[in-house]
This record gives structure tokens, sequence and C-alpha cells, in this order.
């Protein structure tokens, strides 16, 4: 948001805003907030699908860059986020970088939320009642997890991600049997992604190479960041796989999510998908992935 030099004529429109705002004794340090409010009017609407994805691809990025087409999106919620005095008005940009999540984890923690609940990353409640409270904005396309004890297989996952595997098991002719679930602290060997939800291992046990790619397809096309892991990078043979748009996805899986929308390994060497170029798919989510 930029400030209106004072020696540039001013239009009707401004003059009356003005007026509202004197007549309302709205404090100097106030109108950034107030012309936030007045730029994204409560017609405006919000996304919640593109801003999850934004939330997951734009904090590794160099720069400030957008994601998909986005970027109106997160920038109505970062007008509300700058109007609740959460973000500064020189960040209200369309790209969801690190100051933004923090911003939105400050709001959370006002809501009284506390752990995976106040991550940075908007859940349905939260993020509608940013938009009633200033105005700014409505929701639509809103996403839930839905319960975080639900399970796939004896292993514990989310509703959400527990639907997605059900969606990719049927695109197969064998059953998908998961070695890790979600939700599970102290696993070293899995860099803390795990840690909270929408991120799984898939067995590939008894399955030849084919096989192997087949269901790496299967999951990325119902909307997982999915890899085969290999002896050359370090691991036994499993699939590594995490529910893109997923709100309970801590920070270092949503890095991931960034690596495989750049077509990268997820990995700490950040080197490129080993995936053969016939089982990568498109980048989607789950939500996208019903529409289609």
């Amino acid at each position: 948001m930029t400030h209106q030099d004072s020696r540039i004529p001013r239009s009707r429109r401004w003059v009356l805003s003005r007026a509202l705002m004197v007549g309302g004794a709205v404090t100097a340090a106030a109108v950034p907030s107030v012309f936030a409010l007045q730029s994204a009017s409560a017609a405006t609407t919000v996304d919640m699908e593109l801003v999850l994805v934004a939330a997951m691809v734009d904090p590794q990025k160099s720069g400030t860059g957008t994601t998909l087409n986005a970027a109106a999106s997160v920038k109505a919620v970062e007008q509300a986020l700058d109007a609740k005095n959460f973000l500064a008005a020189s960040y209200v940009d369309g790209h969801y970088g690190s100051s933004t999540i923090a911003a939105y984890a400050a709001w959370q923690r006002s809501l009284g939320y506390s752990g995976l609940d106040a991550n940075g990353i908007p859940g349905p409640t939260s993020l509608t009642k940013l938009g009633t409270d200033t105005g700014v904005f409505s929701v639509t396309r809103q996403v839930s997890i839905g319960s975080n004890s639900d399970s796939y297989g004896g292993r514990r996952v989310n509703t959400r991600t527990r639907n997605m595997l059900a969606a990719a098991d049927a695109k197969l002719s064998w059953s998908l049997a998961l070695t890790q679930g979600s939700y599970t602290t102290g696993n070293p060997s899995s860099a803390g992604t795990h840690d909270g939800g929408g991120v799984v291992d898939v067995s590939v046990s008894g399955m030849t190479a084919t096989q192997r790619w087949q269901t790496v397809k299967a999951l990325r096309d119902v909307g997982f960041a999915a890899w085969l892991r290999t002896p050359e990078q370090g691991f036994s043979y499993h699939i590594h796989a995490n529910a893109i748009g997923d709100t309970d996805m801590v920070d270092v899986a949503r890095a991931q999510v960034h690596d495989y929308f750049y077509g990268k390994n997820g990995l700490a060497s950040h080197a490129a998908d080993n995936t053969p170029s016939a089982y990568r798919g498109s980048f989607t989510w789950w939500e996208q992935y019903k529409r289609s």
C-alpha cells in the first residue's frame, strides 16, 4: 500500500473518506488499516484453496513472487491482518511469505489457538472470522481436514488425508499400506515432516518397479506431493507423500511442497525430482481433483 503525496489533487471520493475518518476520530496511526479496509470491499472473496497453496509454496521463494493466481486472495488476507495490526502494510503484496505466516500465527494465537492450530496456515474458522471481523472479505472454497484422529490401515491420519489415500488406492489394482502416518512426533528419520498432518509413508513391498511409479502417479493425481525414496538417496524403498493444502502440515513438510511445485525432490539436496516423466502428472490438490 502506498501513501499519497499531499501535493497531488484529491478526488471527491478521497475527500469524503477523509471526512468520515475525521468524524470517527481516526488517528494518523490507524490510517493504513482504514485504507486497507476501503481498498478491499466486503464483496471481495478469498479462495481458501489458493491461499493454502500459496502458504506452502511462497515462503521458500528467494523473492516475493506470487503463486498461480492466488495473489488477489492472499492480498485480501494480508489487508485484513494489517487492519488487525498483525502485519505491516509494506507486506500487503499478495506473497504469502514468512512475515504473513508470522502475522497469521499471531492472529490465531489471539483467538486462543496454540500448537498446530497456530501454525500460520489459515483454517476455515480463523479465516472466516478474520474476514468477518474486518469486513475485508468472505471465504469461498473452504478446506477442512476433518478429524485429526482418523486412520488409514491402522495408521493415524486426518479425514482429508484418509479420503485422499482411498481415492489413490481406487486407481490401483493393489492396496496401499502405510508404514508411517501423520502426527507422529519423535521420529528422527523423518526430519519432523510427519509431526503434523497430511504426511504419510507408503510401503512398496512386493511391488515391481513399474508399480512403484504407478503408485506415485496415483498419489499425485489426487493431490499429494509424492516421491519414491530410494537407497541411492539414503532410504529403504518407500513413497513419501504430503497432502497439498493440509492446514495441519508443519513447516518442514510445507517446504517439501514448495520443492514439489518446482520439480525438485523434497530433500535437503533440493535435487531434481527422480520421477520418470510418464509418472509425474500435474500439480493439483484434493479439492481441485474432485472437481475435475
